[in-house]
């Protein structure tokens, strides 16, 4: 029996959960009969990962795949989810397993997106010359994950009309949302569009919305508007079922290229194979579903600080700006698109 894990990131909100069960459980309608399908969380909600992988195998999984309900791929996706599977693969050796993908960069993200503005009356072909849009993402500690963040903002750039598409964050890292709406402001902006990269509510969510009338009495004079999360979009099910596709085909491909977790481990590897002239494989698979494309090196503890790699705010009410290296502020030195030809 081959069986789909979905792993959600979970949410101190309930509602949050209860969504990604909700999409899970409408997704499955559409899926084949014979795929036992399982939902699980990385945090703050049960199941988690190595419990959904257990109650896959006492329904009689003998092959689970497991897809991350993840926009971004960061340390959640690269180093926890892996280890849980080798954790199973250990405890469970007569179960297959394949790796999925998570959301990352895909096509019908930028359907999701200008869904969400035209609902809010916004006319993404022929808007205000005068409108900003904040694409606004988690933020997080893996600068493959933030950069990723610029990208759907340039791709959303390119589809649209829009003369300035800029990129913000709640958490962790710069600019936070205040310094991206203060940047849409100084370049002209006189109605700012917050497009939040979300996938469903929760405490950043109800945040933000809180956040909408402070920054109205901040800036008098400027129209704030707050469009909604992917949520229940028929395209993130598009897209979700293009990751179980991949996966049941053994044809997931990774980008390792920018990973920051495998720069350092391929430097101990390098240092490994100088110093003591090994040759044996170190396990770093390329576009095998059946394996991950990272070697973590969970098992020897080599290069990975796993205790500060989580890419949310872990503390309600509290978003701090945390460094895990030194940031420049270059961000803030783009030219203005009009200058420029292109979006900063």
């Amino acid at each position: 029996m081959q069986s789909i894990l979905f792993v959600g990131h979970g949410s101190r909100d309930q509602e949050g959960n209860d969504q990604v069960r909700q999409f899970i459980a409408k997704m499955k309608e559409q899926m084949d009969s014979s795929l036992l399908v399982e939902t699980c969380f990385l945090e703050f909600e049960l199941p988690n990962v190595n419990q959904g992988i257990d109650n896959c195998v006492g329904k009689g999984a003998s092959h689970i795949v497991v897809i991350p309900i993840m926009l971004l791929p960061a340390g959640h996706s690269k180093i926890h989810i892996p280890a849980a599977i080798d954790e199973a693969r250990q405890k469970y050796p007569h179960v297959g397993f394949t790796y999925g993908r998570p959301i990352g960069i895909h096509e019908e993200n930028i359907s999701i997106l200008t869904t969400r503005l035209a609902e809010i009356g916004e006319d993404v072909d022929s808007p205000g010359e005068d409108t900003a849009i904040l694409l606004l993402g988690r933020g997080g500690s893996d600068p493959d994950a933030n950069s990723d963040l610029y990208k759907m903002a340039r791709l959303l750039w390119e589809k649209t009309k829009y003369n300035f598409v800029e990129s913000a964050f709640m958490g962790v890292t710069n600019p936070l949302v205040d310094e991206g709406i203060d940047r849409c402001i100084r370049l002209g902006a006189k109605k700012v569009v917050i497009l939040p990269y979300f996938l469903f509510t929760g405490i950043l969510i109800k945040r933000l919305e809180n956040m909408i009338s402070d920054f109205e009495g901040k800036y008098p004079g400027i129209e704030f508007k707050l469009a909604g999360y992917f949520g229940f979009h028929p395209k993130l099910e598009t897209i979700l079922m293009d990751r179980v596709d991949e996966a049941l085909k053994d044809e997931v491909k990774m980008n390792c290229d920018t990973c920051q977790y495998r720069l350092g481990v391929m430097e101990h590897i390098h240092h490994h194979h100088h110093d003591h002239d090994h040759d044996h494989d170190h396990g770093h698979h390329h576009g095998h579903g059946h394996e991950h494309d990272h070697d973590h090196e969970h098992h020897h503890g080599q290069g990975h600080d796993h205790g500060h790699h989580h890419d949310h705010d872990h503390l309600d009410g509290h978003v701090h700006a945390h460094h895990d290296h030194n940031h420049t502020d270059d961000h803030h030195e783009h030219s203005q698109k009009e200058k420029a030809g292109q979006p900063s």
